[in-house]
């Protein structure tokens, strides 16, 4: 008897911290999927954030994973607003490694006095006037480009169908979730969010206009607690919203937080600042002490160590 390999299966799709395409099947449309887990729960509680600000960045966060899952180079995708809101300033960045992380600056009180209601306060309420920005990053041999429109909404998704319309001329459709689900282990913060986009009419397409509105209808229906149930699948999420016509998950990306902060960086930096600088910055106990604005890591640094040359 002869021994057959097994056939090649096709790669799984992870059932946490991925992003992946979906494709409907003839349809002129094009559509991505993110779910967060572990990735978010990290980056979210590096922090003492106060829920609707970790909810905020919990939305940067996986619009920075749809968007940037989708680039086909290396390089980073930054997601950002700032206004003049009780939150300053939110960030989330991705790396086509498949890697977050993120922060937020806010003002505690003033948060507080924005969430005196029986409905989370959104982005427009945290952030108040300002401005939504999208950056991409593809190293020091390129210039970045960078996309920006003004908050609108209360929830970053409204933002991003705004920056595509815009800078792309392309009609899209953003859903965003963030929220807390416990399970057995615990109480974590999970996150999800899909985007679907028209891919446009020409001679041989023809009008994608009746597509695009029926893609629109289906994707209304999905539910912010079908994006974090940690109970339901990719495949069955999709399945709900597209099952008459078909519907498939491709080219899936695992997602990690991790921060690139490092000692050497903090030096580095440290070495820029003037003497007079420095010497403020030591403590009581004859260091210095840096807090990575992102992963909350803190560094304690002798100050011979940036009296040293820059390598």
């Amino acid at each position: 008897m002869t021994d057959h390999a097994p056939a090649a299966q096709p790669a799984a799709i992870p059932s946490d911290d991925f992003a992946a395409a979906f494709q409907i099947e003839g349809w002129p449309v094009r559509g991505r999927l993110v779910r967060l887990g572990e990735a978010v729960n990290t980056v979210l509680s590096a922090h003492d954030y106060p829920e609707p600000v970790a909810a905020l960045l919990g939305e940067a966060c996986v619009l920075a994973a749809i968007v940037g899952s989708a680039l086909k180079f290396e390089g980073r995708l930054i997601v950002q607003a700032q206004g003049d809101g009780p939150v300053r300033y939110v960030v989330a960045d991705y790396d086509t490694a498949g890697t977050l992380r993120g922060f937020c600056r806010f003002d505690p009180e003033g948060v507080a006095a924005a969430s005196e209601g029986f409905v989370r306060p959104g982005a427009q309420t945290l952030l108040g006037k300002g401005v939504f920005m999208m950056t991409i990053d593809r190293g020091e041999d390129f210039e970045r480009t960078q996309g920006i429109t003004p908050i609108e909404g209360e929830s970053l998704s409204l933002c991003a169908e705004h920056y595509f319309t815009q800078s792309e001329q392309v009609p899209t459709k953003v859903r965003l979730a963030v929220g807390q689900v416990t399970t057995e282990a615990g109480t974590s913060w999970r996150a999800g969010g899909a985007m679907i986009q028209v891919i446009a009419s020409d001679d041989a397409r023809g009008s994608t206009e009746d597509v695009w509105e029926r893609t629109r209808a289906l994707f209304f229906t999905l539910g912010d607690d079908e994006l974090i149930d940690p109970t339901i699948s990719a495949e069955t999420l999709l399945y709900r919203l597209f099952h008459e016509d078909g519907v498939r998950l491709e080219g899936a990306k695992a997602l990690a937080a991790v921060c690139r902060c490092s000692r050497e960086r903090i030096v580095a930096v440290m070495q820029s600042f003037p003497v007079e600088d420095r010497a403020e910055m030591i403590e009581d106990d004859g260091k210095i002490h840096a807090t990575c604005e992102y992963c909350s890591t803190v560094y304690e640094i002798d100050p011979s160590e940036i009296e040293q040359p820059v390598a």
